[in-house]
């Protein structure tokens, strides 16, 4: 299972997050050496909070409609 990884982010930072009509702001995860993209997810508000607090990272899928964490059924 991956490894959680602390993030910079505080209260007043999730305030300034420019969610779209739908509630959701796009999420781009990278690898942490080399920058490259690996993949990008969208989240909500409940999802960066979920993400803030388990140092794990939560995208709501448009599809399915529901949260899923990262790597939680795949192991990446």
């Amino acid at each position: 299972m991956p490894t959680a990884t602390p993030i910079g982010i505080n209260e007043h930072d999730v305030g300034q997050v420019a969610f779209n009509s739908d509630g959701l702001a796009p999420a781009i995860v990278q690898e942490q050496g080399t920058g490259q993209v690996l993949m990008l997810g969208w989240m909500n508000e409940e999802a960066l909070r979920r993400t803030l607090s388990t140092g794990r990272s939560w995208f709501w899928s448009r599809s399915r409609q529901e949260y899923w964490c990262k790597g939680e059924s795949s192991g990446d």
